[in-house]
């Protein structure tokens, strides 16, 4: 298979423990899954795009506004598992996991995933960071920190503060970004790999794959706008704080 055709898919299940439905909460007129999917058909690098769902009100939805949806079993315990089932089913060489509660994604951030895999035909996972500016920010343990080498593969993501400043000299400090791009191969080979002790301790899915011993390449975004391209919905307040945030910018 011809390295370069990249499909992007979005898990999207339809039970959320805060906001039932949530891929189907309306923000200003439009079902959040839709964003989500608009912005990301936006990118330069996605042959195509693709929600990956457990729930035929889902799929409705997005074949109502001209998407592709595939079912998927309703029993994943995570979005990447989802992922690895579409990908089954998909021709493709290289997969992108875009999130389907961040409706704002810019699709910059997918092209910059996706290069690093386009450019070096070892890699097989790729996934994004940006610099943490605030203090709240860096003792939030719901903000996951990632270090990386000298050649830009994670040496390791936590929810705690890393690197720590012991000499209390200024530091970069990067928040991890959730955007993950797979070789195909790779994705359903992660899907079968047990989970790892650290993984379990840190709550972080990432992190199996460095157990295990694999590379994760991870680029800084260019991105201008991390507090909106970055912005999770998870509760009503959120749906309500994202219009908010279109107003502010002046869009719709």
């Amino acid at each position: 298979m011809e390295n370069g055709r990249v499909v992007g898919i979005i898990p999207a299940r339809y039970g959320s423990t805060r906001l039932p439905g949530k891929a189907l909460a309306t923000i200003l007129g439009r079902p959040m899954i839709q964003r989500v999917f608009e912005r990301s058909a936006q990118s330069v690098v996605l042959d195509s795009v693709c929600v990956a769902t457990d729930d035929r009100r889902i799929v409705d939805v997005v074949e109502a506004f001209g998407g592709h949806a595939v079912m998927t079993s309703p029993d994943h315990p995570s979005g990447t598992d989802r992922l690895a089932e579409a990908a089954q089913t998909i021709e493709a060489d290289i997969i992108v996991n875009i999130q389907g509660d961040q409706p704002f994604i810019d699709p910059i951030m997918i092209d910059e995933g996706v290069q690093p895999l386009l450019d070096d035909g070892s890699l097989k996972m790729a996934t994004l960071m940006h610099a943490i500016h605030t203090p709240e920010d860096l003792a939030d343990t719901g903000v996951v920190k990632t270090a990386v080498n000298l050649a830009g593969d994670a040496l390791y993501f936590s929810r705690s503060l890393i690197p720590y400043p012991q000499k209390g000299e200024p530091r970069n400090v990067f928040e991890h970004v959730g955007l993950y791009v797979y070789r195909r191969e790779f994705l359903l080979k992660l899907a079968q790999l047990p989970p790892t002790p650290l993984e379990e301790i840190e709550s972080l899915e990432q992190l199996r794959v460095l157990e295990h011993g694999y590379r994760i390449r991870v680029v800084e975004t260019q991105c201008a706008d991390n507090a909106f391209s970055g912005f999770s919905v998870d509760t009503q307040e959120d749906v309500e704080r994202a219009e908010a945030m279109l107003r502010e910018r002046g869009l719709d």
